[in-house]
């Protein structure tokens, strides 16, 4: 794979194609095309810009819901990978690198996973969470080296975000992983891109043209945001680390979760307060385990075991059943 990685892109006249098709005329994007909504914004008053930019988020739910089938599948996808030990790397540039990184990060303080479990990987590294370093997204060489450097295998499920599409850092990434036998899909909002080309299942969230042209960090940016938290929220409630719709894998670390916890099982039990507090403590500060042992009147051992037979899912060791995701 062949783009070397220099100090400043390449300035060329004409259009130029790299070896996976991820480079050429920019402005043929959707993304990247004038907004005629938009047009003399620079003349408009704070209240005119602030409706206009609402105006336009408001397609954004639009765009998302015709990928519903193709998030569907990739939910599906990451929670049989969890449930069998493999992990979710996510892999992006620029904005939505720093999308990825986001949910990456968050999902072990809301379902009590391991870090290692939802992971990303940003072109440029850690630091380019805070510091353009953008040049790195035009090395396909970066982007294996950098999957590689995780050792995707079958068990694992990488996903490429890339509002354009063809991020030759994602693309060279996740056609990498591809070939080791990873599930892949991709995450972008440009129809026929090389990186949904590259992937078993690609999710495109046709948004149009930015408020301001090529200002992917707003209405893309914005559904990329939605159709992560869609994937890892879903994959995390069909593990079963969600009870009804409350979020019963939470570790109590501080004040606001314990209080969390308390209302929790308050609310899926129909207790006191005083009741919840109880068993919380008698449960090992545990919401899962206090949760079984309230609905299904055991005691702590049983609702351990419970919860170990039902790998952790908590409706299932309720109901002490054997069931696949």
């Amino acid at each position: 794979m062949g783009t070397t990685l220099q100090p400043h892109a390449e300035i060329s006249a004409g259009t130029t194609n790299g070896s996976n098709g991820t480079a050429g005329n920019i402005q043929d994007l959707l993304t990247e095309k004038p907004n005629e909504a938009t047009r003399g914004l620079d003349t408009r008053s704070a209240l005119e810009i602030a409706r206009i930019i609402n105006q336009e988020d408001q397609k954004i739910a639009a765009a998302v819901k015709k990928a519903i089938p193709e998030i569907a599948q990739v939910i599906d996808m990451v929670a049989h990978a969890l449930r069998e030990g493999g992990r979710l790397i996510y892999v992006g540039a620029g904005s939505s690198g720093r999308l990825a990184a986001l949910d990456a990060c968050e999902i072990p303080a809301y379902f009590s996973t391991s870090p290692q479990t939802v992971q990303y990987i940003m072109a440029g590294g850690p630091k380019a969470l805070a510091s353009p370093v953008e040049v790195n997204e035009d090395s396909e060489e970066l982007g294996k080296r950098d999957i590689a450097r995780r050792r995707p295998s079958r068990k694992d499920v990488v996903i490429g975000l890339s509002a354009s599409g063809r991020t030759p850092y994602v693309v060279s990434a996740v056609s990498y992983a591809r070939t080791l036998g990873a599930k892949t899909s991709c995450i972008t909002c440009n129809p026929g891109s090389p990186l949904a080309t590259a992937v078993e299942i690609a999710i495109v969230s046709e948004v149009g043209p930015e408020v301001i042209s090529g200002s992917t960090r707003m209405k893309a940016a914005t559904a990329q945001k939605m159709i992560t938290n869609m994937i890892t929220t879903g994959a995390m409630t069909r593990l079963g680390y969600v009870y009804e719709n409350l979020m019963v894998n939470v570790h109590m670390h501080n004040s606001k979760l314990i209080e969390r916890g308390i209302g929790i099982l308050m609310r899926a039990c129909e207790v006191s307060r005083e009741k919840a507090v109880d068993v919380i403590k008698s449960a090992g500060r545990s919401v899962p385990v206090a949760l079984v042992m309230l609905k299904a009147n055991v005691d702590k051992p049983e609702a351990v075991r419970r919860l170990a037979r039902a790998e952790g899912n908590v409706r299932r060791a309720i109901e002490d059943t054997v069931m696949d995701v």
